[in-house]
């Protein structure tokens, strides 16, 4: 077992990944967190797997950079890409950062959220309605996939007929997140950027023409700016409506896809459930654990820091391994355990300090309208043939799982 754990820890690198990691990375993580928890790679990347180092790294903002132009001007360069993930929200560091993040978190405030409580059940339970009717469903297309682009189209108001290509537009521009992009991945998140930011222009001088109810219209709110006359800049009002389709559309989906997943692989809490539907809020909290939507962050080190007893210079890349951290038995008691009623359950999902994620109260009531109805709906739902995975490191979910309703 050591041996092995040693041998899987020596030839981990994020550049050369197997299916066998992608179909399952946790041995990988355990590994990696027992025997080279601050993993030098051979790019010069510092990988963390240890929870207590993750929240080190999420908390000192000041030695821990989240500003990505040194990192992502060689990997983009001057293109669409580098433009948008350098001028987002994520990727940003105080001042900017908090700047744009007041704006946006006051346009998802509890109350918005608590409003939107109405028209998501009415969009799930239609959904299952369209379900039923078919007999079975793929999980991911019929579901999963299409609660999410239907929330943040609503927050933006953008048209019904509007909306169909936001989910590629969404898949294209996360997939060239990836550690290695090949040239047509590349390709492909750069048109997306372009295709997305032409038809932003478009709405947003429709939107200031004919302002929406700022209380219910994010986009409007964004437009509008705050009282003190704190505004986003065009090109930041443009990508971070960019930015919230994409934060809000590919991780709910996972978190909604991998939490039926889970559910059906461990039949006592998908039971446990059914028999106590109170527990849904724990349950979505130990789903986002057990199968983080999310896996992986990224900090730049501005000076030399010591990190789990290991020097880094400045201008180091760090990736952040939440995958890993949300398994750490030093946080988790039994933590490859899937156990609904978890607690207390501190995970890193949602990273944590000052980026901890702007939408987690949205996810969270989006993830547990959606399973908790689709199990109220179809308590014996089954996976009925071989789900697909996404083929992606930093984002964990599935492209579709056949699915039975009973």
């Amino acid at each position: 077992m050591n041996a092995s754990a040693k041998e899987l820890a020596a030839r981990f690198d994020l550049a050369k990944l197997t299916s066998e990691f992608y179909d399952d990375p946790y041995p990988t993580y355990r590994a990696l967190r027992e025997k080279e928890p601050v993993k030098r790679l051979a790019s010069g990347t510092v990988f963390l797997t240890r929870y207590d180092d993750l929240v080190t790294t999420y908390k000192n903002t000041k030695s821990f950079s989240s500003d990505k132009k040194r990192e992502f001007a060689p990997k983009y360069g001057d293109t669409p890409l580098y433009e948008h993930h350098t001028t987002s929200l994520v990727f940003n560091d105080p001042p900017a950062h908090t700047r744009v993040r007041r704006l946006i978190m006051g346009a998802l405030s509890p109350r918005a959220i608590a409003g939107m409580e109405g028209d998501l059940v009415k969009l799930v339970d239609g959904l299952l309605d369209a379900i039923a009717a078919k007999g079975h469903c793929e999980l991911i297309e019929d579901f999963g996939a299409s609660i999410p682009i239907e929330v943040i189209g609503n927050l933006l108001d953008v048209p019904h007929d509007e909306r169909a290509p936001l989910r590629d537009w969404s898949l294209a521009i996360l997939g060239a997140l990836e550690p290695v992009v090949s040239p047509e991945v590349a390709a492909r998140g750069n048109k997306a950027v372009t295709d997305f930011l032409t038809y932003l222009e478009t709405l947003v001088a429709r939107r200031r023409r004919q302002p929406g109810n700022p209380d219910r219209d994010v986009l409007t709110r964004l437009i509008q700016g705050e009282d003190n006359g704190e505004r986003l800049t065009e090109k930041e009002l443009l990508h971070n409506c960019i930015f919230l389709l994409n934060a809000g559309h590919e991780t709910t989906t996972n978190l909604i896809g991998n939490g039926l997943v889970a559910l059906h692989r461990n039949p006592d809490q998908k039971q446990r459930l059914i028999d106590s539907p109170d527990l849904i809020k724990t349950a979505v909290e130990e789903i986002l654990r057990y199968e983080s939507s999310n896996q992986l962050g990224n900090r730049m080190t501005t000076e030399p820091v010591e990190l789990g007893g290991v020097m880094l210079e400045a201008g180091t890349s760090v990736t952040l391994c939440i995958g890993a951290a949300n398994r750490d038995p030093a946080q988790f008691p039994d933590p490859e355990r899937f156990d609904i009623a978890r607690t207390p359950n501190r995970h890193l999902a949602f990273a944590t300090g000052a980026h901890q994620c702007a939408g987690m109260a949205l996810a969270r009531l989006e993830g547990a309208i959606a399973i908790s109805r689709f199990l109220a709906r179809f308590p014996n739902y089954a996976v009925s043939g071989q789900p697909v995975r996404g083929g992606r490191v930093r984002f964990r979910g599935f492209l579709s799982v056949p699915c039975s309703i009973g």
